[in-house]
């Protein structure tokens, strides 16, 4: 399946948000749209553009395709509750996101890729499917062969130097290599600067 491979740095400039860690820094000193003439390409701030930026944003963060989010949306809609916690909390729940924020991968990019690889079981079968959604009692586990692996052996120094925020909905062991769910994901752990409502908006014109 095609992904958007140009560099996050860029796309984090694009949406004026950094998309992850490394873009922070880099982003303090530029600003503005990428490219030669990229400040004279920002349009008026009409409503519609707002809420297209956010999705667009959300998206970009979490490394959906545009189908993939529309889906998700969708379901979102479908759920009882606040349509935009809802997705969040789908957001949240994917495996990728799941060892990115349990400091095992540096960026989301990195965690879809240790996934996709194969790298993990989910309560002892392998899985490879990084959009595959996590509920309490699962539990995530470095694979046997996977953690004879350098970056593996490495992994509490990984995870220390993360900086990760532990989340109330799920517990990990860097040396035990494992991730468990705890619970539901909650609105006030989600990445911070999001604007679900606007997200809502766009999907309901």
């Amino acid at each position: 399946m095609a992904r958007d491979k140009s560099p996050i740095v860029k796309q984090s400039r694009r949406e004026g948000f950094a998309l992850a860690p490394k873009a922070h820094k880099i982003m303090a000193k530029k600003s503005g749209i990428p490219g030669q003439h990229g400040d004279m390409r920002v349009r008026g701030g009409s409503l519609y553009l707002t809420q297209l930026r956010e999705k667009q944003k959300v998206r970009r963060l979490y490394g959906l395709l545009e189908k993939q989010f529309a889906k998700l949306m969708k379901e979102a809609q479908k759920a009882e509750g606040l349509t935009g916690e809802i997705l969040l909390e789908f957001l949240e729940r994917r495996a990728d996101n799941v060892v990115f924020r349990a400091g095992f991968a540096s960026t989301r990019r990195q965690a879809r890729q240790l996934v996709s690889h194969g790298h993990f079981t989910l309560n002892g079968r392998r899985v490879d499917i990084p959009s595959i959604r996590l509920k309490a009692g699962d539990k995530l586990e470095v694979r046997a062969k996977s953690q004879k692996s350098e970056y593996f052996k490495n992994l509490d120094n990984i995870v220390a130097a993360s900086g990760v925020t532990p989340l109330s909905w799920m517990k990990s062991d860097a040396k035990k290599m494992t991730i468990e769910i705890t619970g539901k994901p909650k609105r006030e752990e989600a990445e911070a600067g999001i604007n679900e409502q606007l997200i809502v908006e766009y999907y309901s014109r």
